[in-house]
């Protein structure tokens, strides 16, 4: 990074890792590695980004130990380890454009799953997760997480339609997250995803990571359920979009 721009760019995608990673604003999350691709360059945001997800990770389950629905994790990671396996082998033979309107269709489609779901399915009660779904987004949230760490939207498909109270379904979010993140490493590290220059940059940006993780924290506490998955829902729509169609309203600050 070699102007200020870049290291507002950078800061301010880090703070949002901390904001995501504490609940507040699933989709914000997404936006994380678009603006960290600004400014590092695509060939090392992956790397950078890695280690901050864990700090943020770290802080998160702080926070919300114990409250989660543990059970989830049988569902999931054993698709999510395959999922790492394939988009480790992959990573590199795909744009980033390419990639980023993917993950922009899925989170469109997933907010317009949920609306159509909750309006024409609603009293059908809520989704019993099993591996039958579980396994596929896994394998889903496993590519995608390794490709830009935008699993947000695959593993919201499977915990929303849950129907769990905000905290539950906030603090879920984070220990699945944790995990994923945590599986990816050893992959990183020895795919040189991961080298001492990343990490060194990754430490310079590290002080946001507490930041945001209390400004999520604390607006979730202030927030009702009701006007919490507003947000969720707006901003992964807003995130989907603004990944299809390239457009960054950030791009002034270059």
């Amino acid at each position: 990074m070699q102007d200020w721009s870049s290291i507002l760019l950078a800061a301010t995608a880090v703070l949002f890792i901390g904001l995501s990673k504490a609940g507040f604003g699933g989709g914000l999350g997404m936006l994380t590695t678009p603006l960290c691709v600004i400014a590092f360059g695509a060939k090392d945001a992956i790397g950078i980004l890695l280690p901050l997800l864990c700090a943020g990770d770290a802080f998160s389950v702080y926070h919300y130990w114990g409250k989660w629905e543990r059970k989830n994790l049988k569902f999931l990671l054993p698709g999510v380890v395959v999922g790492v396996v394939i988009g480790v082998q992959l990573i590199g033979r795909f744009s980033a454009r390419e990639l980023n309107v993917c993950i922009g269709l899925l989170a469109v489609a997933f907010v317009a799953f949920q609306l159509l779901k909750e309006r024409i399915f609603a009293a059908e009660g809520a989704f019993a997760p099993n591996h039958k779904i579980g396994i596929p987004c896994g394998i889903g949230a496993g590519i995608t997480s390794t490709f830009a760490h935008g699993a947000g939207p695959v593993v919201s498909v499977f915990l929303i339609p849950q129907q769990m109270p905000k905290e539950r379904y906030v603090a879920t979010t984070v220990l699945v997250f944790t995990c994923i993140n945590w599986i990816k490493m050893p992959f990183f590290f020895g795919n040189q995803i991961i080298s001492r220059d990343t990490l060194m940059t990754s430490l310079a940006f590290l002080p946001l990571i507490p930041l945001g993780v209390w400004l999520g924290v604390w607006l979730n506490r202030r927030i009702s359920e009701r006007v919490f998955m507003r947000v969720v829902y707006t901003m992964t729509f807003l995130t989907g979009v603004q990944l299809i169609t390239g457009f960054n309203p950030v791009k002034w600050l270059r």
